[in-house]
């Protein structure tokens, strides 16, 4: 199978190209616009392989995806392109709602002038398989049932809203035009070459660096955490398997508090590499909270698990153990960006 990934130099992209090229048979055009997030280093372990190419394109540039599709003939798509930082998306949505409503749509209706050229065969075996968030379904309080995929749709942000509007628009495209879409919903990914701004890369940074690890709020609010790599593995079980119309929400099922987060983290610097100056506990500093910070979300996946026979294989303490250490060997990776593109600054608290 011949598999289009947007978005493929990002962290969860990337980790799902990297296990197609490892673990199938698959080939993969990995198309991206290369934006602040995107790590082509990534990839770099992979890019000679002769299963894989690359093109530099913007999923809004809806010629190029058009000449792509009809090009290179791609038997399923997985949709991954997004802006994703819900910080970013409070201090300026609009790039938010281009990318991933606008964008979103480009892809949609590039695939689907491809797809209507298609013999039958390869129209009932195509799959356009689009990676969403378990934001889109609000926000939980403690003794709440985690989302399914049947939790109605509440949004919170710019961000969750924005990608609520792509989950829409993918279902329309299948309920309209019979497009054979599906929809992947996950919690709070976690692991290699994640973006220093997201709160566990922050975390472990700044504690190197012995920057103040700013906490919002009283670090209560609650995450359900997903090794990347076992969501990876979801995902292509998902695009193999998936059912067009259908859903299914991918957790780990393994909920932390940002605070337990946090101190973990510290307690395994503390291990593995000893500050002179004391336990990085220390550096933890509480900050005003950012405005409609959801207070939990988590996932039952009980149906993912069994449509698609997969199941997370990392713990949270096992998969952080391996993230922090990961930082630790690859310094000049996240040093770069500190320099270049990132200075290590919590965002969104306008």
């Amino acid at each position: 199978m011949l598999i289009l990934i947007t978005g493929g130099c990002g962290f969860i992209g990337s980790a799902v190209i990297r296990h197609l090229i490892k673990n199938t048979e698959h080939s993969v055009i990995n198309i991206d616009a290369l934006t602040y997030s995107a790590s082509p280093e990534s990839v770099a372990e992979i890019a000679d392989n002769h299963r894989y190419s690359f093109f530099q394109v913007d999923i809004l540039d809806l010629n190029s995806l058009k000449k792509i599709f009809n090009e290179y003939k791609p038997d399923a798509v997985m949709h991954l392109a997004a802006e994703s930082h819900v910080d970013r998306s409070i201090d300026g949505p609009e790039i938010f709602i281009k990318a991933n409503i606008d964008g979103t749509y480009c892809l949609l209706q590039a695939a689907y002038e491809y797809w209507k050229k298609l013999s039958d065969n390869k129209q009932k075996s195509f799959r356009f398989h689009h990676i969403s968030t378990d934001e889109v379904f609000g926000a939980l309080q403690l003794g709440d049932p985690p989302f399914t995929e049947e939790t109605p749709y509440d949004p919170r942000s710019p961000y969750s809203a924005s990608k609520a509007a792509s989950d829409h628009l993918v279902r329309a495209w299948f309920h309209t035009y019979g497009l054979p879409t599906f929809v992947t919903n996950t919690t709070n990914n976690y692991g290699i070459w994640h973006f220093p701004e997201k709160l566990i890369p922050l975390m472990i940074i700044n504690a190197l660096e012995g920057k103040s690890l700013p906490v919002y709020g009283k670090g209560e609010n609650i995450r359900d955490w997903l090794y990347v790599e076992d969501h990876a593995e979801a995902l292509v079980k998902a695009v193999e398997k998936g059912v067009p119309g259908e859903t299914y929400a991918i957790g780990g099922q393994q909920p932390r508090t940002n605070l337990q987060v946090v101190k973990i983290i510290c307690q395994i610097l503390d291990e593995l590499k000893p500050d002179p100056k004391g336990k990085y506990e220390r550096l933890i500093h509480y900050v005003t909270d950012r405005p409609g910070h959801d207070f939990r979300y988590e996932i039952n996946s009980a149906h993912a698990q069994a449509e698609l026979n997969w199941k997370a294989k990392h713990t949270f303490e096992e998969g952080i153990r391996k993230t922090v250490q990961w930082y630790l060997d690859h310094q000049e990776w996240w040093k770069n960006i500190r320099q270049q593109r990132y200075a290590g600054q919590r965002l969104g608290t306008k």
